[in-house]
C-alpha cells in the first residue's frame, strides 16, 4: 500500500491524504483518507498498517486547533472495508501541548495496531527532550506508554513485529548529544530497558533528520542507519538473530569515494536467509542517486545498483523500499514531475555479494 499527500487545490493551503494498493502487478483506484489542514512535512509522512484480521489503521499530522499554536498532533484514523471509508479516531497522545508529534511508525500487533510516535510534550516549557511514546490501537486507542524518555527530536522511527514481539528502531540522544541508533524490544507483554544497535558516537547538537530503518522475520533482523561520526558519512547495517536482543558488529554499506558521498535515508528489506538489502540515498556529480545493495551477515556485500536520479534537498523527501513476494518496490518524491514514481524490480535482480569481503564500494 502506498500513501501519499497532494493539494487539494492551488489557492487554498489544503492537503489530502491518498492511498492505493498494489495487487497482481496493478495499482487500485487511489482513495482519499481524509482532507483538509494536514501538515505536510518532508520528512515526517503518513502511513498505514494493515491489522492482522484486514482492518486499516492510517495516521497523519495536524496542528492544533488553537490560533498561533506550535508544534502538531498525530492523528489515528481506522477503516474496516479495505480504506473505502475511514472513521476518525483522534489522538493517541493526550497531553493536550501544543508541542510536536510526529514520527509514527504502525506495526500490526494481533488484534490491534501497535503506534509509535515522538513526543515533545516535556518540550512545553523550552527545557525538556523529546520522548518516544506508544500506544495500541484498536477501536480506540488505548493507553500510552513511554518506551524511551529521552530520544532525537526528528529523527523518524521503523517498528516491525518479530516471532518474539514488536521492536521499534529509532535514534537516541544521550546527555552528553551522542545520537546513535537504538531499539526497543517487548517480549511477553514487557518492553525491556532499550539499547543501542550500534554505538558509532556520533555527537551532533542538533537532529539530522535521518532516522533509522529495520526489517525482521521471525528472530532474525536488521537495522540500518547513516552516521556521520568522525566527520566520516556513512551508512551501515547490524544484524541480530536474537530478534534485537544483541547485535553482530556493524558492517558498511556506504562511504564516501571518488565518485559519491552517502546522505542516508535508508530503508532495508530482508530477502534470502542471511542477507539484506538497503537502499539509501548519495549526493554526487549531477545530483542525488537512489541506490541498493545486497549486504550478507558473513560481511560479504554486492555491487551498487543505482535506481533513480532525486533531488537531494529536503524535497527529495524519504525513499521507501517493501517486498512484494520475490519482488522489491521502491517509491519517491519526483519533484520535477511533483509527483511519486515507483519502480518494482525481482529481488534477485539485486548484484548477488561477492567472495571479496573487503571490497570497496561498487559503482
Amino acid at each position: 500500500m502506498l500513501t501519499w499527500l497532494e493539494p487539494v487545490d492551488a489557492v487554498r493551503p489544503a492537503h489530502r491524504l491518498r492511498v492505493a494498493k498494489l495487487a497482481g502487478g496493478t495499482w487500485s483506484t487511489p482513495t482519499t483518507i481524509t482532507e483538509g489542514t494536514i501538515v505536510a512535512n518532508w520528512a515526517d509522512v503518513p502511513s498505514v498498517a494493515r491489522q492482522d484480521n484486514g482492518t486499516l489503521v492510517a495516521h497523519w499530522a495536524e496542528q492544533p486547533a488553537a490560533p498561533g499554536a506550535h508544534g502538531y498532533d498525530v492523528v489515528l484514523a481506522r477503516s474496516t472495508d479495505g480504506g473505502a471509508t475511514w472513521r476518525r479516531l483522534g489522538f493517541p497522545h493526550r497531553d493536550g501541548t501544543a508541542t510536536e508529534h510526529g514520527f509514527v511508525s504502525l506495526i500490526p500487533d494481533g488484534d490491534a495496531i501497535l503506534a509509535f510516535w515522538l513526543d515533545g510534550r516535556a518540550t512545553a516549557n523550552g527545557e525538556g527532550v523529546t520522548a518516544l511514546r506508544s500506544a495500541r490501537v484498536g477501536e480506540t486507542i488505548g493507553d500510552e506508554r513511554v518506551i524511551d524518555d529521552r530520544v532525537c527530536d526528528c529523527c523518524s522511527t521503523a517498528a516491525v513485529a518479530t516471532s518474539e514481539g514488536p521492536v521499534v528502531a529509532y535514534r537516541d540522544r544521550t546527555a552528553d548529544e551522542l545520537r546513535d541508533p537504538w531499539v526497543g524490544k517487548r517480549v511477553a507483554g514487557t518492553w525491556s530497558a532499550p539499547r543501542p544497535a550500534h554505538v558509532d558516537g556520533w555527537r551532533i547538537t542538533g537532529c539530522p533528520v535521518n532516522g533509522p530503518a529495520i526489517a525482521a522475520a521471525g528472530r532474525d533482523l536488521a537495522v540500518a542507519w547513516y552516521t556521520a561520526a568522525e566527520q566520516q558519512p556513512r551508512v551501515r547495517i547490524a544484524f541480530s538473530s536474537d530478534a534485537g536482543g544483541t547485535f553482530e558488529q556493524p558492517i558498511e554499506v556506504d562511504a564516501p569515494d571518488a565518485t559519491r558521498s552517502p546522505i542516508g535515508r535508508v530503508d532495508v528489506v530482508l530477502d534470502r536467509p542471511g542477507e539484506a538489502l538497503v537502499s539509501w540515498m548519495a549526493s554526487g556529480p549531477g545530483g542525488a542517486r537512489l541506490l541498493v545493495r545486497r549486504v550478507a551477515r558473513n560481511r560479504r556485500r554486492g555491487l551498487v545498483l543505482r535506481i533513480a536520479s532525486l533531488a537531494a534537498a529536503p524535497e527529495g523527501g524519504f525513499p521507501r523500499m517493501e517486498r512484494a513476494g520475490g519482488d522489491v518496490v521502491l517509491a519517491w518524491t519526483d519533484t520535477r514531475s511533483a509527483t511519486v514514481r515507483v519502480s518494482r524490480l525481482a529481488a534477485v535482480d539485486v548484484p548477488a555479494v561477492t567472495a571479496a569481503s573487503s571490497q570497496a564500494p561498487g559503482q
